[in-house]
């Protein structure tokens, strides 16, 4: 079985080989720019994972595998010109780096790449892939319509909340398991139970972000403390204290909320991180990502396939539960 840090390089290897047209360098290079900044790019390693355990010929895998890291880095391509976030992995972003007209035009062409990649799968799955590819980018572009909206709401609901990560953030972790596992041979039900698999590892994976954000050592997680308290983003957190607290704790949590001057940006994050710690958030934090990471272990121990040939992405599930940064 091929390792976890195995498939990484098969995959930098692959985004490396990516052939551009040369004559439209204007239009590609901020393609390749993302494509190589440095990440885990677990979409298409989970892909390979996936496959792995069922084949080991990791050639008619490859163009699918790299389908899924194109298309998430044209997510994140467009999502940082909508946040107007500047940085990337610790790098200019695209729109920073060339200029927002950029940003959207090359984003569409690592769409249409997106599409060539994934439509250069082994033929006898071409319309089962293409349909899958289609139906999970629609659900994150849902997604993101409902991130966006909860810009402007006050209430949301955690139903609300659980679904809009589950389209945004985990059902491409589902789907890029199930593509290898269709392009690895497996029955439609073991390419379900290990898409079951990826989605919740995806919520949880999701709600362990929050959870960091407020409780994360700064230097590990790379991401400021309390930086969702300051945006006023929708987080587990968030919601959770605006439906458990009582009157009196809910109007001075939503005081707070109106508050957006930058010079009572650390008072903020420390009256809300008491309201989190005197309601007890965490724990429920934690408990929901245990029993998310039960659910993932529980279709995963389904799957028709020997335990050793689970070990990888078992470690992988684990490893996020203990996950610092």
């Amino acid at each position: 079985m091929i390792s976890f840090d195995e498939a990484i390089h098969l995959v930098y290897i692959a985004v490396g080989n990516i052939n551009y047209p040369e004559k439209f360098e204007g239009l590609y290079s901020p393609i390749r720019y993302i494509l190589e900044l440095k990440g885990k790019k677990i979409r298409p390693v989970l892909c390979i994972l996936s496959y792995n355990m069922w084949k080991e010929d990791f050639e008619e895998v490859m163009p699918s595998a790299i389908a899924w890291e194109i298309f998430h880095n044209f997510t994140l391509m467009h999502d940082d010109l909508m946040d107007k976030a500047d940085k990337r992995r610790g790098e200019d972003s695209v729109h920073k780096r060339w200029n927002e007209n950029t940003a959207i035009l090359s984003g569409d062409a690592m769409l249409i790449l997106a599409y060539q990649h994934i439509a250069s799968c082994p033929e006898v799955y071409l319309k089962e892939l293409m349909d899958l590819f289609s139906s999970t980018a629609a659900e994150i572009c849902e997604g993101q319509q409902l991130d966006l909206e909860f810009e402007s709401r006050l209430e949301v609901c955690q139903e609300e909340y659980m679904e809009m990560i589950r389209l945004k953030t985990a059902v491409l972790l589902g789907a890029s398991l199930k593509t290898g596992a269709i392009i690895g041979g497996a029955s439609k039900q073991d390419a379900q139970l290990i898409s079951e698999f990826g989605v919740n590892i995806g919520l949880a994976f999701q709600i362990m972000d929050d959870l960091l954000d407020v409780y994360g050592d700064p230097k590990l997680f790379g991401k400021n403390k309390g930086g969702d308290i300051v945006a006023n983003k929708k987080t587990f957190f968030l919601l959770k204290a605006l439906e458990m607290a009582d009157s009196k704790t809910k109007e001075c949590l939503k005081q707070w909320l109106k508050n957006t001057n930058q010079e009572h940006k650390e008072d903020k994050i420390n009256a809300i991180t008491a309201i989190y710690d005197d309601i007890g958030i965490k724990k429920m934090a934690e408990d929901k990502i245990k029993s998310l990471y039960l659910q993932a272990r529980n279709s995963l121990a389904k799957i028709s396939v020997e335990e050793d040939k689970k070990y990888v992405l078992s470690t992988f599930a684990e490893q996020l539960m203990n996950r610092k940064i």
